[in-house]
């Protein structure tokens, strides 16, 4: 499976003072991950366009995804330096696990190929720079436990520096949080899981079209549809 998938396994799966049973099965887990990270970077990459480091700029307009993201990133950062400045290794790896899996793999590259693949060429550039940025940070994050891989995606990132090795450990920008677009993303992610879970009840494939009525609880919420309608 690859010296990074048993690395990660290894230095992630064990509590301080605990010994740690080897299981194939873990790190078969630890490879999928790094699987989805590698076919999630790919993406990004194939939709750079060829952004340079210098052009990443973060201060266009911002969809709700784009907020939550660059929220959910200073989070985990802050997050994972305090667990690792107290040797908390396997809840990193829970908190780099349910970041990058969940909130960017599954939530935001979907979300970004909306205007990835739109007409509006502010959108694109401004995601473009978000999934860069997004990256950068992330693997920087994860490179302790999986060295091999983050290096290698890392340098074909628009980057700084000849190596991730000897990279800047990444700090929260208080500047990118939004907790306004934070409860708004949750909505819609709440909303979008419910819509699935019924169809999977009652066996409608995801291809065929259905209505959908929602019922707002107040204003706010209604206003906040109609804006990521």
């Amino acid at each position: 499976y690859g010296a990074d998938s048993l690395r990660y396994f290894l230095s992630t799966g064990s509590s301080p003072g605990q010994d740690l049973r080897f299981s194939t099965d873990k790190v078969e887990a630890t490879w999928n991950f790094a699987n989805k990270i590698w076919n999630a970077s790919r993406f990004a990459l194939m939709n750079m366009n060829g952004l340079k480091y210098e052009e990443i700029d973060l201060s266009g307009k911002k969809s709700v995804a784009d907020k939550w993201i660059l929220t959910r990133l200073n989070e985990t950062i802050e997050s994972v330096t305090r667990l690792s400045d107290r040797y908390e290794f396997g809840e990193v790896g829970r908190v780099l696990y349910n970041f990058i899996w969940d909130d960017f793999c599954d939530w935001y590259i979907e979300m970004a190929k909306l205007p990835l693949y739109g007409d509006d060429e502010a959108a694109k550039k401004t995601t473009r720079s978000i999934l860069a940025y997004v990256l950068d940070n992330t693997m920087r994050l994860l490179h302790p436990f999986m060295p091999f891989i983050t290096e290698e995606i890392w340098q074909n990132l628009p980057h700084e520096g000849e190596s991730i090795t000897v990279a800047k450990w990444p700090e929260v920008n208080a500047d990118d949080t939004d907790q306004q677009a934070a409860l708004e993303m949750k909505l819609l992610v709440e909303m979008i899981r419910s819509v699935r879970n019924i169809r999977a009840e009652v066996n409608t494939p995801l291809s065929k079209k259905i209505k959908m009525i929602v019922k707002a609880k107040d204003d706010s919420i209604l206003a906040t549809l109609e804006k990521n309608r």
